[in-house]
């Protein structure tokens, strides 16, 4: 696949994380981890369900990487999220060693690669490149209606 055809596509499957975690009634975001083309980690949100204020689908994504590609530093890795990461994530992806970051929506309470705070342009060890916007429409309209019916709720 070329460069933004694939990154759709990875995007495309974050998405379908994201829409599983809705169907559970979680805050629809998803994530996956990509290495050289192939999907090595996936996450979505799980806090209600687990009762776990850590239960990101960031953080769910990292660790099934680590796990796949045996070691906790994901050189060369690329992360796809349907939406911009809070700080604990992007912590996360800074001790993970992750090289990219592809985000979809905009989060402006908690956004912290651009919105809020940028961490990846502190002075870590590790900077991540980071892009935003990537399917952002889909995104945002997925977080809009799962908003709205928990409202109706």
């Amino acid at each position: 696949m070329e460069g933004h055809v694939c990154s759709e596509y990875f995007m495309r499957q974050a998405l379908e994380l994201a829409k599983e975690a809705a169907a559970e009634g979680e805050v629809p975001v998803g994530a996956v981890i990509v290495h050289k083309g192939e999907i090595v980690g996936r996450g979505r949100n799980r806090r209600e369900i687990e009762k776990n204020a850590l239960a990101h689908a960031e953080i769910e994504a990292i660790h099934n990487a680590c796990r796949s590609r045996c070691g906790w530093r994901l050189f060369d890795c690329e992360l796809y999220v349907t939406l911009e990461p809070c700080p604990m994530c992007a912590g996360a992806i800074i001790n993970a060693r992750i090289d990219r970051v592809i985000f979809g929506a905009a989060d402006l309470k908690a956004g912290s690669c651009g919105s809020v705070t940028n961490l990846f342009e502190m002075p870590y060890n590790h900077r991540p490149i980071c892009e935003g916007g990537l399917l952002s429409d889909e995104s945002a309209e997925l977080l809009r209606e799962f908003f709205q019916q928990l409202r109706r709720r």
